[in-house]
């Protein structure tokens, strides 16, 4: 079958969106900053290269001959990292390095994950805006996030790459099985707690490739009835 670029493969969405993809039957393209740290995600099926997400000569090489590209990587793995390193340009870049080195690459999808941070409330502000819901010290990444957002909105309806940002609403959790099923939502965060695991979220971004039904916008992600 048609093969699929993952950026951030070595993440927990990315490893993720991996194994849904591969147990489809896509070949993968793992695309990491350091090969070397990740020897268990080569496996039948899964070429693991090296790559930068914002550098946008790169994207177009690695993702050249694929169908669609999921962006998946966060540079930033917790409160205890610090931001010293945090560039609040990151996701800037990358939006802009996908949307022009996808669109060199003749790809024409894009899946990105989302951040529930910069989903809206019940009082319509976006959740990191509340400090009881968000912890404040994660704010920055948030803002990051979310300038990476608007970002890909500013292309319009008339962007060349067809991109879809898929947001979990609420917690996601790791090792939690796979139910293969999932609510696509709106822009607010849904009534209620809502915990997706990994492997149902990772659903969603393959069926956002094999037969896409949002286009050019983010929506919410919440388990399945």
């Amino acid at each position: 079958m048609a093969g699929i670029v993952v950026f951030g493969a070595g993440g927990r969405a990315g490893r993720a969106v991996t194994v849904e993809a591969r147990g489809r039957g896509h070949e993968v393209t793992a695309v990491v900053r350091e090969p070397g740290r990740y020897p268990d995600l080569g496996a039948e099926g899964v070429a693991v290269v090296r790559g930068d997400v914002t550098d946008r000569g790169c994207v177009g090489a690695v993702a050249g001959g694929h169908v669609a590209a999921v962006h998946a990587v966060s540079p930033f793995s917790g409160p205890e990292q610090g931001f010293d390193s945090l560039d609040p340009d990151f996701f800037v870049k990358a939006a802009d390095a996908l949307l022009g080195g996808l669109h060199i690459a003749g790809v024409r999808r894009l899946v990105a994950v989302g951040l529930f941070a910069d989903l809206l409330g019940s009082d319509g502000r976006p959740v990191m805006d509340d400090p009881v819901a968000f912890p404040p010290e994660i704010r920055p990444f948030a803002l990051a996030h979310t300038a990476g957002l608007r970002r890909l909105r500013a292309e319009g309806d008339e962007a060349a790459v067809d991109w879809v940002m898929l947001t979990p609403a609420g917690g996601l959790e790791q090792g939690a099985p796979r139910t293969g099923r999932y609510r696509l939502g709106g822009e607010r965060v849904p009534d209620g707690a809502h915990v997706l695991s990994y492997a149902d979220l990772a659903v969603a971004v393959v069926d956002e490739i094999e037969g896409p039904t949002q286009h050019r916008t983010r929506v919410s992600v919440r388990p399945g009835v």
